[in-house]
């Protein structure tokens, strides 16, 4: 692609609106449906939200960084930015460094704050896989070059994340760079036999489960976790999270009960500060609050998709692309395992769930998407930048 006429281009105003306004909405429902586990637990009921405000005033540090700094700098330092994400990945299992929390060790702990490492390891692979797959684009259509060394660096990093294990992340991650690897000019045959092989994967570990469960290639609970998706009513106990969820999002009607009006908040269903969220805000909001909902995650995906198609390089391209999938990818899987059509998986929603690590870097993201909506080409081959 020839670069020329170089204009001035603005910023996509859509996101620019859209996302600040995803970020303010989820502060109240964060409120909302925390405020009673909160001050059970810990005696006052902001202690969710002002730790998400923490993680929001980081977060807006990294926006800015990252959104004023080119993109293309990022792409000097991505195998810096692979071997940080591999370094950052082991740190996790470092005794008195990594830190546990629920059936997942993916956490470091650094002057007594919590890290959740896999957030930061989502863009920083996407960073080298971006660079890595600008430098080989000749060359993605060959086995030995392109889906070979592609699935070496991807199933490293995967076989790290499942060891904490954290199967949501996996999942985002290799949803994304597949879609990223399709995008840039992959083979797409050797794209559906990595498919065949993952049927055939998966149709194994599932056989390598054994009566103590754990000591399988899968753990008890993500068997469990399948099997309240076939039948919520198999087991009371074990599909206890899935049923509360299935109550909350009924109990909303169309229109919801009204903004802090959820009973469900009340001890009843768990997590509803983290991936638990979405269900509260159906009781609260009802149905009509929730599409609306969804259609926004709908609306920045292809407004991202649209930045992706006239960004100026490849590097450029793919990166818009991960993104939009990744915020995408991710809420689909929350709420979707919310509502019992996949199995749970534990991801934050995008934007709104308590994490100050994953908005964080949500907002990081974000920067670089708007950076790169700043260097465009348009249909007659014009390349505007902001001056």
């Amino acid at each position: 692609m020839i670069l020329k006429n170089k204009k001035i281009a603005s910023v996509d105003k859509y996101l620019s609106f859209i996302v600040p306004l995803l970020i303010v909405f989820g502060l109240v429902m964060l409120f909302s449906a925390s405020l009673a586990v909160s001050q059970s637990n810990f005696g006052e009921p902001y202690h969710y939200v002002r730790g998400q405000i923490f993680g929001l005033i980081f977060g807006l540090f990294l926006f800015f960084l990252f959104f004023k700094i080119d993109y293309h700098f990022f792409k000097k330092y991505s195998f810096l930015f692979l071997i940080l994400s591999v370094a950052l990945l082991i740190l996790v299992f470092v005794p008195g460094l990594g830190n546990e929390y629920g059936t997942s060790r993916s956490w470091i702990v650094v002057f007594g704050k919590s890290f959740q490492v896999s957030e930061f390891v989502k863009l920083f692979f996407l960073f080298y896989l971006a660079a890595w797959l600008e430098s080989k684009k000749d060359d993605l259509k060959k086995f030995s070059t392109g889906i070979f060394p592609f699935l070496v660096v991807l199933t490293t990093i995967g076989v790290l994340i499942l060891k904490q294990p954290d199967l949501g992340t996996f999942l985002i991650i290799f949803f994304v760079s597949l879609m990223v690897y399709l995008v840039a000019g992959g083979n797409l045959s050797h794209l559906f036999v990595l498919f065949l092989i993952m049927i055939i994967g998966i149709l194994f570990i599932f056989n390598s489960m054994n009566s103590e469960g754990d000591k399988g290639l899968i753990k008890e609970y993500q068997i469990n976790r399948i099997k309240c998706l076939q039948n919520p009513d198999f087991d009371r106990d074990i599909c206890y999270q899935v049923n509360q969820s299935l109550i909350a999002v009924g109990s909303g009607g169309l229109w919801g009960r009204g903004l802090g009006e959820s009973r469900q908040k009340f001890n009843y269903l768990p997590e509803v500060w983290a991936d638990s969220i979405f269900p509260i805000i159906a009781e609260e909001i009802g149905f009509i609050g929730s599409l609306i909902l969804i259609l926004i995650y709908l609306f920045i995906f292809i407004r991202g998709m649209k930045i992706a198609s006239r960004a100026p390089d490849l590097f450029g391209q793919s990166l818009a692309v991960g993104i939009s999938v990744w915020i995408f990818f991710q809420a689909f899987l929350n709420i979707a395992g919310m509502m019992n059509l996949v199995p749970m998986t534990g991801v934050p929603l995008p934007f709104i769930s308590a994490g100050g690590t994953s908005l964080s870097v949500l907002l990081a993201a974000f920067g670089i998407l708007l950076n790169i909506s700043r260097q465009v080409v348009d249909e007659k081959n014009n390349f505007y930048e902001k001056q």
